[in-house]
């Protein structure tokens, strides 16, 4: 007997309802939405941080808040468990992409690889150089390091903003730079800000992977099985000195890019079943016993259908998009420049180098290790990545903000020459992304003309 499944048959309000969804999750799905919310969360930071409920704003970032098992309590600000915390999983969502990108994408290839590691490479190199240039005093030396890092939610946040019409390649190399850049910045802060790395915090960690290598070996697909070895990993890390969030990274590097192994092809598993279900009278029946198999392999067909690295990244893209950027936007963006003394101890060459080396050492410096590597011939530039692109992407790196504050502190005890990084970090980190919207406004515009000229020449 025919039925008509049309929407005429449901209910009004469940029609509405469903449009509803349909519309939020294309909404949420779109990326230059999910920069605009990061953007305005910033701003907003700022605001507050500079507003006459400043001391609010500090205060609230550091209320603590812990957790315990019986005797065990551990205790830290939410300002860390945002930065330290919840930004891994962002972290594990870029690993993720990347590691499709190595496994059929722009990163497939040695020599493609090579390139973004290169790029980073003179994109710290040259920013470092260009405050030691300006700041050779023995109290200022120390901040060499704060306009290397890149920042990757912000920097991928304004690239959002240029919408759809950006390369894939573009975002995938503006991707690994940026994390290569981070893992750089990393490093230099236990090699050159810290007594060094513990050494024990490694074995805690090399146990989380040995339990995810194991649990892959046995075939467990499910996500869940994997939080409570990957906690293990980050605990580890933590412990080591370095920053936990790398956790991230080496989780999503390490998810599978191929479905895990099925007695039965998935779509064949799922017509026979359909089969199984549509002649037989379980459903009819409503026999929770016969139904149970069926439908627990539908799951497990309904999981299997795509790679784990495609699944999970698909399924926490809009909590990151969306809550984590934003928030993590929000705890950290709010920079205060009141007290701020230029005059006091070179403090305007710190906050120069710090800004030149954001806003002109970032883009010179990729733009300049990546030529090299293409003129020398050991690299070649990622199809659909042109000059221009390139260009766009230097542009972004020179947003610093947190990994580049992170380190001012670190390197200056006192007050006037770390206000006044402070200062060169926000204002090179603004004008990078203005200089970087400007440009890829207008390297969009050209690509449309461009292609609008080859449809007019196809079609005549």
């Amino acid at each position: 007997m025919d039925q008509n499944y049309s929407r005429r048959s449901l209910a009004r309000s469940q029609v509405l309802a469903e449009r509803a969804f349909l519309t939020f999750e294309r909404f949420i799905h779109i990326e230059a939405a999910s920069g605009i919310a990061l953007l305005m969360a910033a701003a907003i930071a700022l605001i507050w941080a500079n507003s006459p409920f400043a001391d609010s704003y500090h205060a609230f970032w550091h209320l603590p808040l812990s957790v315990g098992l019986g005797e065990f309590v551990y205790s830290k600000s939410l300002h860390f468990w945002i930065n330290d915390a919840l930004m891994t999983v962002f972290f594990l969502v870029v690993g993720m992409e990347i590691r499709r990108e190595i496994h059929e994408g722009a990163l497939s290839r040695p020599d493609q690889a090579l390139l973004p590691v290169a790029a980073a490479a003179g994109g710290v190199l040259l920013p470092a150089l260009i405050y030691l240039s300006l700041n050779t005093d023995p109290l200022r030396i120390h901040g060499w390091a704060v306009p290397v890092a890149t920042d990757i939610a912000f920097a991928v946040g304004v690239l959002a903003l240029l919408g759809r019409s950006i390369p894939g390649n573009v975002r995938v190399f503006l991707l690994a730079l940026a994390i290569i850049d981070d893992v750089i910045a990393v490093l230099i802060i236990a090699f050159f800000y810290s007594g060094g790395l513990d050494i024990s915090g490694f074995l805690v960690a090399a146990i989380g992977i040995f339990l995810i290598l194991a649990l892959q070996r046995i075939g467990a697909g499910s996500a869940y099985a994997y939080v409570v070895p990957g906690a293990i990993v980050w605990i580890g890390l933590l412990m080591t000195g370095a920053h936990p969030t790398l956790t991230g990274v080496v989780l999503g590097l390490m998810t599978p890019v191929l479905p895990m192994p099925m007695r039965e092809p998935p779509l064949e598993a799922l017509s026979r079943i359909a089969e199984e279900l549509r002649n037989g009278d379980a459903v009819a029946k409503k026999d929770v016993n016969r139904l149970a198999r069926p439908l627990r392999t539908l799951l497990l067909v309904r999981r299997e259908m795509l790679p784990p690295v495609v699944r999970v990244q698909t399924a926490l893209h809009p909590w990151v998009a969306f809550g984590i950027m934003p928030v993590f936007a929000l705890a950290n963006a709010g920079v205060s420049i009141d007290g701020v003394d230029l005059s006091v101890g070179g403090a305007h060459y710190v906050m120069l180098g710090v800004g030149a080396g954001l806003v002109l050492g970032k883009p010179i410096g990729v733009v300049a290790a990546t030529w090299l590597m293409v003129r020398l011939k050991w690299c070649e530039l990622p199809s659909g990545v042109t000059w221009p692109g390139v260009w766009l992407i230097g542009f972004l790196a020179g947003i610093g903000f947190t990994m580049s504050i992170f380190i001012a502190m670190l390197a200056f005890e006192n007050e006037g020459l770390l206000g006044a990084a402070k200062l060169g970090v926000l204002l090179g980190s603004l004008i990078a992304a203005l200089i970087g919207l400007a440009w890829g406004t207008v390297y969009v515009r050209r690509m449309r003309r461009v292609e609008a000229l080859d449809t007019t020449a196809e079609a005549h």
